[in-house]
């Protein structure tokens, strides 16, 4: 009968695959080699870091550029005042530039509230340019008419 070769074939093929990673294995960064034909092993140029190492130092400092191609609002996930309440520190996340310019910040600003708004684009500058999909956390700074005070503070792209 044909099914006993394929169920035997795909028996070996998931045992093969589905080995777990001895308990062993290092939890420091680590480096690749690539062997070269005729010669000894040179090191990669890059490292792979376990997934939950930090990649970077912080949200990347951002200034609005307005130069973008049909800007969208974009929700932020913190606003900071200052401690003389003059400005407002804007944390978000986002993705790599060109694909993802902040070109301008709108705050509307009334007695009982401050309403921020975000909005990014694509740069108008790049052009064929591909990004890679990838998250990264941006802030801005924004100066406000008036001491924050007790005024709430909103997000304008909800």
């Amino acid at each position: 009968m044909i099914v006993t070769p394929i169920l035997a074939g795909s028996l070996l093929l998931a045992l093969g695959c589905g080995t777990e990673p001895s308990a062993t294995a290092p939890s420091q960064p680590v480096s690749r080699s690539t062997a070269l034909p005729g010669g000894p092993s040179e090191p990669a140029s890059h490292t792979v870091a376990p997934r939950d190492e930090p990649t970077g130092g912080g949200p990347r400092p951002t200034r609005p550029e307005g130069h973008t191609e049909n800007p969208r609002k974009v929700r932020w996930l913190k606003a900071t005042p200052s401690k003389d309440g003059r400005s407002l520190r804007i944390t978000w996340w986002s993705g790599v530039e060109p694909c993802n310019v902040l070109d301008r910040v709108t705050v509307r600003e009334t007695a009982k509230r401050v309403t921020v708004t975000l909005w990014e684009g694509p740069s108008s500058k790049a052009q064929n340019v591909a990004c890679i999909e990838i998250a990264i956390q941006k802030v801005t700074t924004v100066k406000l008419k008036k001491p924050l005070g007790a005024r709430k503070v909103v997000d304008g792209a909800r």
